[in-house]
């Protein structure tokens, strides 16, 4: 389980956007890398406290872990740092205004990068997002080029190491006890200068191709939520990781049912007269028609709960509540002979009371506790 992310940066729920930056950068400080190197511990550290950062100075993922918590964001899409490459890569400008330099962390040697993230929007059905389906889809994504195997020089055009720096790929600045890397301009950090670029790929080593993937929507997914295909977004470099593909559900709205949650509401509209008498009726479902039980007396406002009627849950193996609202309407145009029985139903009733309501024990209590006290003496 994940720890808090108020704990990790050893901050209060109410911290601000300066306390959060402030708090981060003495852990940042702490467990850097090039002041730990080679330790584990630290470096997990960093990442935890670099997660930590990421969600708490954003206010829309600060807003969804306060309310959600970690399960919150993994549903909206963020899934934290991957490596310490994540970090430095991610936090190039935070990192020069803490340290005086972009990047960092790099003890002269260049890191593998992690592919893009990509995200792909598919529209389902209702009916689609009840029982669950498959959906083909279609995307452009970076492979690596045929021509150059991804190199970005063709056969026989090696690259030679670069002057600058020596064919590092990295300069070096002290700064106190840090000493922190940057990529060396000359040759991008790459360490060697290529002479000839490959023509398919301009030298990237990449070109675009369209990729055909199937999907399966699992039944109950909900309008808004992702499901991520782990290694199908852009490939990494330097041996690094593929990206995610995140893919959005857009589901259309139900014409008569209303969804909240893994429950499913209804409103009914009765007659006075059939309110009054009950009857049964034949309402949608999200899987056919469901009988309800109107009981004789029902007024506006009142809900009928089916359990098991509503939608099912993507994460366990049961079905959310059906909610039959009952709204009771008066007729506004009657005829002579509806007025005469109305009349006639009026004067039959005048004598009797109106029915009340049992008080509650709260009620009871409230009114007792307004009644003066009385001491009995014995």
């Amino acid at each position: 389980m994940k720890p808090c992310y108020y704990e990790v940066l050893e901050i209060a729920k109410t911290a601000s956007v300066s306390d959060i930056k402030s708090a981060y950068r003495k852990m940042a400080l702490k467990y850097h890398p090039d002041r730990n190197p080679d330790h584990h511990e630290a470096e997990e550290k960093f990442k935890a406290a670099s997660e930590a950062y990421e969600v708490l100075s954003d206010p829309q993922k600060r807003a969804i872990y306060d309310q959600y918590g970690h399960r919150g964001l993994e549903g909206s899409g963020f899934h934290g740092f991957h490596d310490v490459g994540d970090v430095f890569s991610h936090f190039s400008d935070l990192f020069e205004d803490f340290f005086g330099f972009s990047g960092g962390g790099g003890r002269g040697r260049q890191r593998a990068r992690r592919g893009q993230d990509l995200q792909y929007a598919v529209s389902l059905s209702f009916e689609e997002s009840f029982s669950g389906c498959e959906k083909k889809i279609e995307l452009e994504k970076s492979h690596a080029c045929d021509s150059c195997e991804g190199k970005g020089y063709p056969k026989g055009s090696e690259p030679v190491p670069c002057r600058h720096c020596g064919g590092t790929g990295q300069l070096l600045h002290s700064q106190g006890f840090f000493t922190i890397s940057t990529a060396c301009s000359a040759c991008r950090g790459q360490g060697r200068v290529v002479k000839e670029h490959c023509a398919d790929c301009s030298g990237s080593g990449v070109t675009q191709k369209l990729k055909k993937l199937t999907v399966k929507m699992p039944a109950g997914i909900d309008d808004g939520m992702q499901l991520c295909l782990r290694g199908e977004g852009d490939p990494g470099s330097l041996g690094g990781p593929a990206g995610d593909l995140y893919v959005l559900a857009h589901v259309e709205a139900h014409a008569r049912l209303k969804r909240q949650g893994n429950d499913l509401h209804a409103l009914e509209r009765l007659s006075m007269v059939r309110a009054a008498l009950g009857e049964t009726l034949e309402i949608e479902g999200p899987d056919g028609a469901v009988q309800v039980e109107v009981k004789a007396g029902m007024q506006s406002g009142d809900q009928i709960r089916l359990k098991g009627k509503g939608m099912p849950s993507v994460r366990e193996h049961k079905r959310g509540d059906l909610i039959v609202e009952i709204k009771v309407e008066t007729p506004q145009s009657l005829s002579e002979r509806q007025k005469a029985l109305l009349k006639e139903f009026l004067s039959e009733t005048a004598g009797q009371a109106p029915e009340v309501k049992k008080e509650s024990s709260f009620t009871k209590s409230s009114k007792d506790s307004k009644k003066p006290k009385t001491r009995k003496w014995f």
